[in-house]
């Protein structure tokens, strides 16, 4: 069974970077890998198209590059995805959606293992994680399963309400708030930073360090790190593939187009009367 590197980087107190990925390509996580400055990918399954053999594909590239594997999985789908990614090999999860402590009891025990004490729903699978057949079902499996990384999103209204009971729940390890569907749910659709959405944020960051767990935060860039390392957090996930590739091309592109003495709006012109440059 492998190391879960996210895990020993958390129980030792120490920092953590990860980045997105939505692509499935194997190649990016080993290219994540070969920078040398992150300790996990997360798979952004949530808003991603993929199958099983794509998991199996991204966890060989994880193991390969000995990064940690996270993966995010949405309301519908905890106990499945989060038992094909951890057979894949992945080592955290993401629950999406989380709106009460019912919701939360059940996200951790899509991760746990059916066993005396541990409170899981996972039985024995002949999977990526154990070697297919090498340590299927052995006391390894359900100690590396108590080693899974159970992060939850926080980003309803109804979470936030409850908030104290549902980060009262055994298991949890960390903790992120999300702006944007925090926002859409109070009726503030698109006003990531308002007042009140802000006030949630700092709330869920304060209370989970208060109770011991780590609060994470997702970033584009690096400008607003230094005021959340100020609140004491210490992870962070920056980045993702999908709006790098949007950001360069939209820089470039018009950086080109303007040595070429063109603007955007007329480059777009051509391309819908198909026109000719």
């Amino acid at each position: 069974m492998r190391r879960n590197k996210l895990r020993e980087l958390l129980s030792s107190g120490k920092p953590t970077l990860g980045t997105h990925l939505l692509s499935t390509w194997p190649t990016l996580v080993e290219l994540v890998g070969a920078a040398g400055a992150f300790d996990y990918v997360e798979f952004t399954a949530e808003y991603a198209p993929f199958n099983l053999y794509d998991l199996n594909n991204l966890g060989r590239a994880l193991e390969l590059k000995e990064l940690t594997g996270m993966i995010k999985v949405e309301q519908t789908q905890w106990t499945h995805q989060a038992m094909r990614a951890i057979g894949s090999g992945f080592q955290s999860v993401l629950f999406a959606d989380v709106r009460t402590e019912e919701d939360a009891r059940a996200c951790v025990a899509a991760v746990r293992a059916e066993a005396p004490g541990k409170g899981g729903r996972l039985g024995v699978g002949m999977r990526r994680d154990v070697g297919t057949v090498l340590e299927v079902g052995r006391p390894s499996y359900v100690e590396a399963l108590d080693q899974v990384v159970i992060a939850l999103m926080v980003e309803k209204a109804e979470c936030v309400e409850d908030l104290d009971h549902i980060l009262a729940v055994p298991g949890i390890d960390m903790v992120q708030f999300g702006a944007a569907d925090f926002s859409m749910s109070i009726g503030l659709a698109g006003q990531f930073t308002h007042s009140d959405v802000r006030k949630a944020e700092r709330r869920t960051i304060e209370l989970a360090l208060s109770k011991g767990l780590h609060p994470r935060i997702e970033l584009h860039d690096l400008e607003r790190a230094p005021e959340y390392i100020e609140m004491g957090v210490k992870h962070f996930c920056i980045g993702w593939d999908a709006r790098i590739l949007y950001n360069w091309w939209s820089a470039n592109g018009s950086g080109m187009r303007a040595l070429l003495g063109q603007s955007v709006a007329v480059a777009r012109s051509h391309h819908s009367t198909g026109g000719i440059y």
